[in-house]
């Protein structure tokens, strides 16, 4: 059961969802980090999101910041640091654009 808004926003802009949903080849700095050749927007920042929790890579004094280590850099421009709403946009750079 989706929410009502989340169903006017699929059936108003299917364009954008496929575009989160769809498979895509990655360059090979992400294809290391998440160990496919092909994954879609949304799998992907769900690994990484994963990958934040499961590593306690989220700063202590501020839940809204990401500590990178080496292998997080790599991925997100060699930031040391990352707010987490920076993350989804840092991680869309590494998907290429649809043509029009």
């Amino acid at each position: 059961m989706l929410p009502q808004r989340m169903k006017k926003a699929i059936a108003d802009n299917p364009k954008k969802v496929a575009n989160l949903i769809d498979l895509v080849n990655l360059p090979s700095t992400v294809r290391e980090f998440v160990g496919q050749s092909q994954i879609s927007r949304l799998g992907c920042f769900m690994r990484v999101w994963s990958y934040i929790k499961s590593n306690n890579l989220q700063d202590p004094n501020n839940k809204n910041v990401v500590n990178c280590d080496e292998k997080l850099k790599r991925i997100l421009l060699g930031k040391p640091q990352v707010e987490l709403t920076e993350l989804p946009a840092l991680i869309k750079l590494h998907f290429p654009k649809e043509p029009k």
